[in-house]
């Protein structure tokens, strides 16, 4: 027997199995929550299937809500394509992409090309979620995400964005009244800026020790922009990304000849909205501003 249920049930369905809760179901389809509540008992009736259970934590996948989920995403894949497809090619292109990324890399170098990416594609609304903290892509947190290693886990189709490179700085002014450095081992006698080890975004931005060996750092921030701005205030010596710090005249790059840090920023999409129109425009725009801009990433002059 061929159940039929009313297709725009799975949208519900699939809200609720990532954000796990009512409220924050709603607010996102922009609906009461009871009707949310409402549509997934529905589509539970229509399959004759208990598909979530309501504990502490909020709503959680039965073990028919997991059977169900790969098929509703293939669900929501087709609908997306179709959506992408049917215009015809002269169509513009319309819709919201959201976009996980590195909060230095979006608020110091990304935000400057959106204006460009506007004007060619007036009609996408594009959404930044500005976090060096792992976006799940699964649970679509995000349509893609940049992150600064290569996801191991996932069906994701990821690839190398690009290189970047960070090095130590501080401003004219700190460097004139504290003792000079002409070599690694006078920094030793030097403040430093940096990350709250237990609350770090990601282990690979703990590379102060790597540079200076017990380093004194007396003043920590969760947030790289908090830090790039305690540098520019004369704080201490911070480790910046080149693309932001070569930007301020008064900040001076410390034995930059010595001292660098190369990392690589990655690129990552589900492997079932890869191919989607509004999903391929987004990530060419980053390709382009890479390359043009390789040079200020890697902090050549």
């Amino acid at each position: 027997m061929i159940v039929i249920f009313d297709w725009n049930d799975i949208r519900f369905f699939l809200e609720l199995s990532r954000k796990g809760r009512l409220t924050e179901v709603a607010k996102a389809l922009k609906v009461d929550h009871t009707t949310v509540s409402r549509r997934v008992l529905a589509l539970e009736e229509k399959l004759d299937a208990r598909l979530f259970e309501s504990t502490s934590r909020g709503f959680v996948l039965t073990e028919a809500g997991e059977r169900l989920l790969p098929l509703a995403e293939q669900m929501e894949s087709a609908s997306a394509t179709i959506q992408d497809m049917v215009g015809g090619e002269n169509q513009a292109l319309t819709g919201t992409i959201r976009l996980g990324v590195p909060e230095g890399f979006g608020s110091q170098f990304l935000v400057h090309e959106l204006p460009a990416f506007q004007r060619q594609h007036p009609d996408l609304e594009l959404e930044f979620l500005a976090n060096d903290r792992f976006v799940s892509l699964s649970k679509r947190e995000a349509d893609l995400s940049i992150t600064l290693g290569r996801p191991k886990s996932g069906r994701l189709v990821s690839r190398k964005l690009t290189d970047y490179r960070l090095r130590l700085y501080a401003t004219r002014d700190y460097l004139a009244r504290t003792p000079p450095i002409r070599q690694r081992e006078d920094l030793r006698h030097h403040n430093f800026i940096s990350y709250i080890d237990e609350l770090v975004p990601d282990p690979q931005l703990l590379y102060l020790s790597d540079i200076v060996s017990n380093p004194t750092v007396n003043l920590k921030s969760s947030s790289i922009i908090f830090q790039f701005q305690a540098t520019l205030a004369g704080a201490g010596i911070g480790i910046l990304h080149c693309f932001a710090a070569e930007e301020y005249p008064e900040l001076v790059a410390i034995l930059p000849d010595e001292i660098s840090i190369e990392k690589s920023y990655w690129l990552n999409t589900p492997t079932d909205i890869h191919d989607l129109a509004r999903v391929k425009a987004v990530s060419d725009f980053l390709s382009e501003v890479v390359i043009r801009r390789r040079n200020k990433l890697l902090g050549i002059k």
